[in-house]
């Protein structure tokens, strides 16, 4: 139960992110990706991996079914975005709130990994 409710926040927060990026990409460049040059396709591009993160998660979530995988593939995406963060800080951004955000971000699907994987199963279909 923990585990699909920390699932649902991150993607839900993922979705919003990724549709920010998608949909008003100037916005979100001048917010929060403010990396030199400004790539509109990089950021349509963003945009859409993080919704799909998102919505695997979400879709896990509420489902039950596939949350494992989500967590997986949300997890991984999530530990190389912090890690492009730490290794990419001279660049600029805003490392004072990007690092301890992502690494939260990180930090909670690998607690809801965790939490899924030692979850006593019922049945073999959830």
């Amino acid at each position: 139960m923990i585990a699909r409710l920390i699932a649902a926040i991150v993607g839900a927060f993922y979705v919003g992110a990724g549709l920010w990026s998608f949909l008003v990409p100037t916005n979100f460049y001048s917010n929060v990706a403010s990396f030199a040059p400004y790539n509109l396709h990089l950021l349509h591009d963003v945009g859409a991996f993080q919704v799909g993160l998102g919505g695997a998660l979400i879709a896990g979530a509420l489902v039950g079914r596939a949350l494992l995988p989500a967590l997986i593939g949300a997890l991984a995406g999530s530990v190389l975005h912090l890690l492009a963060h730490v290794l990419d800080v001279r660049l600029g951004g805003h490392p004072a709130t990007d690092l301890p955000a992502l690494s939260v971000l990180a930090l909670g699907l690998a607690l809801a990994l965790y939490l899924e994987v030692a979850r006593p199963r019922r049945d073999t279909a959830r």
